[in-house]
């Protein structure tokens, strides 16, 4: 609702409030650099109110303390990104209607598999101007064939819905260490360059992309990539090898993309979303730490044993973007066309040793 101001007759009329409130939907540690970086350029940017509200999903640390409690007296995410100060502008809200309330920009950015919930229980209660971008990486897998996380924030809330993707480790980015992002977009250049803006800092280089399949894809495959490179290192295969399989995987991802969506472009695969983020995520980022503990374990210690012992309550994305990348590939027929995202599936629920994937290597 507009705010109201009193005129020199002692009537209240309505201003008109022409500035953008952002909400981020989530608080691991990528919603909260998100938060970080989005807060220190509305407290910049006129077009925007400095409050940045942050959803969290209510946990009680070991201290007894709630975690949205903490974050908002010490302004640091103490579980998840721990020693990074957020911004005095950024307001942690446990409360999902509340903190969607009266925002017009809001930022998805919590693990794919609960994006189904969030958006259902956000029907009718967001605004009908409202623009949503996504940092999600992954798919939901339907009988209908697979929808990406922005097609299903565009259906079920009906909002246009923007991508960002690139080679962003978030906890290099925290430090501000530079990086870059790709904003993938369908029509509204204007929309696009708006969150290029709201993004964009001096350590953190953000491009737009007429591309949305294309952007998401990038980023949701090249988590099934980054497993097969732990496998790798795991299996102390070395270098040569994994830069075949970069060569391999990149092949492997346009197909799949192209064949899903023929209006994703070559050029996208070139973009920070493509090629740089699938080198990056290769060489850090949890998915390839844990795969790699994976196969020096011979496959023998689970994956979601490896999760908790190693990520401490984050979410491991790849198993299960390889697992609904199979249940595609295997209900349109194309396990051949894909040897790779085949065999990493087939190795992560048992079926192969992690050995597989150095024979996939060499076949």
């Amino acid at each position: 609702m507009a705010p109201s101001a009193e005129t020199e007759y002692g009537d209240n009329v309505e201003v008109p409030d022409n500035k953008s409130r952002v909400t981020v939907v989530g608080s691991g540690n990528w919603g909260s650099v998100a938060a970080k970086l989005i807060a220190s350029n509305t407290l910049k940017l006129s077009s925007f109110h400095d409050e940045v509200r942050m959803w969290v999903f209510e946990e009680v640390l070991p201290s007894g303390e709630k975690l949205s409690e903490v974050i908002n007296q010490t302004n640091e995410n103490v579980k998840y990104l721990p020693g990074i100060k957020l911004g005095r502008n950024v307001v942690a809200v446990p409360d999902l209607e509340h903190a969607v309330r009266d925002a017009n920009m809001l930022v998805f950015v919590t693990p794919h598999q609960f994006m189904e919930g969030i958006c259902s229980r956000l029907v009718g209660k967001i605004r009908e101007d409202a623009e949503a971008i996504s940092l999600i990486k992954g798919m939901e897998v339907k009988m209908e064939g697979p929808c990406m996380i922005s097609t299903l924030i565009t259906d079920q809330l009906g909002i246009n819905c923007c991508v960002l993707m690139g080679a962003n480790i978030a906890n290099e980015i925290a430090v501000e260490k530079f990086s870059e992002a790709t904003v993938g977009y369908r029509e509204n250049k204007d929309i696009a360059e708006k969150w290029v803006r709201l993004f964009s800092t001096p350590y953190f280089m953000v491009s737009a992309c007429q591309d949305v399949e294309g952007v998401e894809l990038c980023g949701t495959l090249k988590n099934v990539v980054a497993i097969a490179a732990g496998f790798v290192d795991g299996l102390e295969m070395g270098n040569n090898t994994k830069a075949r399989q970069f060569k391999r995987s990149l092949r492997e991802m346009k197909a799949f993309s192209q064949l899903l969506f023929s209006s994703v472009k070559d050029s996208t695969f070139f973009e920070s979303c493509g090629i740089a983020d699938l080198i990056t995520t290769c060489l850090g980022g949890r998915n390839r730490k844990c795969a790699d503990a994976f196969a020096r374990n011979g496959g023998k210690r689970s994956f979601d044993e490896l999760e908790a012992e190693i990520l401490q309550g984050q979410k491991l994305q790849g198993v299960l973007t390889a697992k609904e990348v199979y249940e595609v590939l295997r209900h349109r027929g194309w396990l051949e066309l894909f040897p790779l995202f085949t065999t990493v599936h087939e190795i992560c629920i048992g079926r192969l040793p992690p050995t597989a994937i150095v024979e996939y290597s060499h076949s």
